[in-house]
């Protein structure tokens, strides 16, 4: 799915922590603002010839109509999507803003309330109930909060803008063919900034391929039907990879002396492997000594929380980008399916704020260590210039940064 824009966005609003970032310059009225923009011509020429395409890839004249005459392009779409987010947490803080006990009482309300439905699904995807709750949660709080904006509108706008033209063409064209097969209606279609749709917040090409009609009415409807957004996240997560009857992420301790280096989520041994270097499950208790690939992962570095992140870990780096929103899911999943709250580690860690996280990665990659981009996120890109100044400083490599890094790089010549 990879949804690191409207979902993190939506999750920002909801803690109520992003700072004001200002936009970035106000987009050009009319016609899109990069200079190598091909859409250089008015947003009413760009959709009539996009209505054009549509027609030719068979999309009725009614869906057309309905879902397109009169629609005008909306700038605020395009100043959020280029906004810099100024939206930056630790694991910790984040996990522990958005595991409440609240939804830990809603979710475990939803999988007594809908027991035989989760049942049903889960014999016939493998997918079971709380890895289903939890995404269902995080993306919309049970459907109290699919997002207030027209879909059909925030995707013509973003895909008459140059950033991702062709890919929210795209997301257009499924939205019509949705509207097209009887799913949903053009008013009906109310949803994020980024075009996502439904409880579970699928972008509308994930929803024309994978939705599921499981109350049997005839329609896809992952607005307001539960068996359907149930049986339609269940079937998207398959898709994804899962694999039925294996476990997804689980806690466990460290000892204080351990390859750090190994501690990656590209990097998997053995459960007897990770056992045998003194990795133990959460309770003190032995891993069991088998075969079961897992990597380590450690969201805070070595003294904070650790977690053994196995093959069904994936679908969560394929639902989302970001290091902090998987491992959430993946635990939220976990409480409801038992677990008790992780622990915060065995030391006090520091938070580094957006502004610190810029410095790091001006100086990382001053010192020739890839970043990808300066954007004050400890995202994939950070974690591994991290690793590698760690290494070559020969600091312990866990991919997490300390004030030590940080000096030793202002220091480096």
């Amino acid at each position: 799915m990879r949804k690191t824009t409207a979902t993190l966005a939506a999750i920002a609003i909801l803690l109520a922590c992003a700072g004001g970032a200002p936009a970035a310059a106000e987009p050009a009225k009319g016609a899109a603002a990069n200079a190598n923009c091909q859409n250089t011509g008015s947003f009413e020429r760009w959709l009539a010839d996009f209505r054009k395409e549509a027609a030719a890839n068979g999309i009725s004249r009614a869906t057309l109509s309905a879902a397109l005459d009169g629609m005008t392009m909306d700038p605020g779409i395009i100043s959020r999507d280029r906004k810099q987010s100024f939206f930056a947490q630790s694991f910790t803080a984040f996990a522990g803003k958005l595991i409440s006990q609240n939804r830990i009482q809603a979710g475990a309300a939803k999988l007594k309330q809908h027991r035989e439905l989760f049942a049903k699904v889960e014999q016939q995807y493998g997918v079971q109930g709380p890895v289903i709750v939890a995404f269902w949660a995080l993306e919309s709080d049970f459907g109290a909060g699919m997002g207030n904006l027209s879909v059909l509108r925030s995707l013509a706008t973003l895909a008459y803008d140059c950033r991702r033209s062709e890919m929210f063409r795209d997301e257009l064209m499924d939205a019509l063919r949705i509207i097209d097969r009887g799913d949903l209606t053009p008013g009906e279609m109310i949803g994020s900034w980024a075009g996502e749709l439904g409880q579970t917040q699928f972008l509308p090409s994930h929803y024309f391929k994978h939705a599921v009609d499981y109350d049997g009415d005839g329609r896809r409807n992952l607005m307001r039907s539960v068996p359907d957004v149930i049986a339609s996240t269940a079937n998207f997560i398959v898709f994804l990879g899962w694999q039925r009857g294996q476990p997804w992420l689980q806690e466990v301790r460290v000892p204080a002396n351990l390859a750090w280096d190994q501690a990656d989520l590209a990097i998997q041994h053995p459960r007897s492997k990770w056992a045998g270097w003194g990795v133990t499950s959460a309770d003190g208790k032995p891993l069991p000594a088998d075969a079961l690939p897992a990597s380590l992962v450690l969201p805070m570095g070595r003294f904070g929380p650790a977690f053994l992140a196995y093959e069904n870990f994936q679908i969560y780096l394929k639902w989302n980008q970001s290091l902090n929103y998987c491992i959430t899911a993946a635990h939220l999943a976990a409480r409801l399916n038992g677990a008790p709250p992780f622990s915060r580690g065995n030391a006090q860690v520091p938070e580094w704020s957006f502004q610190q996280m810029k410095e790091l990665q001006q100086l990382l990659a001053r010192r020739g260590f890839t970043v990808r981009e300066i954007d004050g996120k400890l995202g994939a890109a950070t974690r591994a210039g991290v690793k590698a100044a760690q290494i070559k400083l020969g600091l312990p490599a866990d991919s997490y940064p300390t004030q030590d890094l940080v000096e030793r790089l202002r220091g480096a010549r």
